[in-house]
């Protein structure tokens, strides 16, 4: 007996013409629970004659192995969904799980609301969380059921691994480099305030003007272009004698170069910028973005397959980040 030359076989097929259950079938398939040894003959033989190849999702499911790894962002909005920077982590997470016949999802963590992750809990078809834009608060609320199947992209704990890239090296090799062409008036435009991996580089800025003896000049930002742009503006009126700024993402220093040009400050002669991540973007400005480099892409797959390989990861890894110097400073 054959299927239809139109179809491959299922599983509806080779217990039809095994002459068991189809939950039989899919046990002796899948090599979970109980079958009879002629039962288990009888479906290899039926596998044989149809061809039948069995889908990687549902022998995922069949195993309470989950079909879905979800990429769960923490923001103040849904908005956050957008950024290009979550769009990274989710096509790097793609590139891993494919081959493997599991899905990426998105999924929102509305800020401030420790129980957005009970939702996945007990989820079987969900085979493991990437979480994004991690605080201590999230760390606390994933569910006992979830541990395990739980890494972070930024901040971790002793039971959720992290990956994330050293920006606190990064930024010392950025303010070192502003230091050295002879800026000494250097501002810098941080990240959200509620992110604990926005701080490292702010720590690294103030241990760094300390040493070499110079004035604090810190400004909030939140990675994105409008706030650089307004940040600008601020800097030249509270330090008007300013001469370098540093913005800890590539989004934040495109907008400090255009609110720079607002006020007629030439980029670098007047003020030099710098940025963070290297996007794409950046060598093709002008002039192009001084930065550091983000390996975004080999951050989420290494988080993508710890979660698929189910092997302990260890506690934090980090992934380097270098200095890449350009016209803007």
């Amino acid at each position: 007996m054959t299927t239809a030359a139109h179809r491959p076989a299922t599983l509806e097929d080779v217990a039809r013409v095994a002459g068991v259950s189809r939950s039989t079938a899919s046990r002796v398939i899948a090599g979970t629970g109980f079958a009879s040894p002629a039962a288990r003959k009888q479906v290899t033989a039926a596998v044989d004659q149809l061809g039948y190849v069995p889908n990687p999702a549902a022998r995922a499911l069949v195993r309470g192995g989950g079909v879905r790894l979800v990429v769960a962002v923490l923001g103040t909005s849904a908005a956050v969904l957008d950024d290009p920077y979550v769009h990274q982590v989710v096509g790097a997470a793609a590139r891993v799980c494919t081959p493997a016949g599991v899905g990426v999802a998105l999924y929102w963590l509305p800020f401030g609301d420790p129980r957005s992750l009970d939702q996945l809990d007990g989820d079987r078809s969900v085979c493991g969380v990437i979480l994004v834009n991690t605080t201590e608060d999230l760390l606390a609320a994933v569910p006992r059921s979830l541990r395990g199947r739980v890494v972070s992209i930024g901040v971790g704990s002793a039971t959720v691994p992290s990956f994330d890239v050293d920006n606190a090296a990064g930024s010392d090799e950025v303010l070192r480099h502003l230091y050295a062409s002879g800026r000494r008036r250097i501002a810098m435009v941080t990240g959200p305030r509620w992110l604990p991996c926005a701080q490292r580089p702010v720590q690294t800025y103030r241990r760094l003007m300390a040493e070499a003896g110079l004035p604090e000049r810190i400004l909030p930002g939140d990675f994105r272009a409008p706030r650089g742009r307004t940040a600008a503006g601020e800097a030249l009126r509270r330090w008007p004698d300013i001469d370098a700024i540093y913005a800890i993402s590539d989004d934040t220093a495109l907008g400090v170069i255009a609110g720079l040009r607002d006020a007629g400050a030439r980029v670098p002669g007047d003020v030099a910028v710098a940025g963070f991540d290297d996007i794409p973007l950046a060598g093709m400005t002008n002039p192009a973005l001084t930065t550091a480099s983000h390996p975004v892409g080999r951050i989420a797959g290494a988080a993508a397959t710890a979660l698929l390989d189910g092997r302990p990861a260890a506690p934090v890894t980090l992934f380097p980040s270098a200095l890449v110097a350009r016209a803007s400073a």
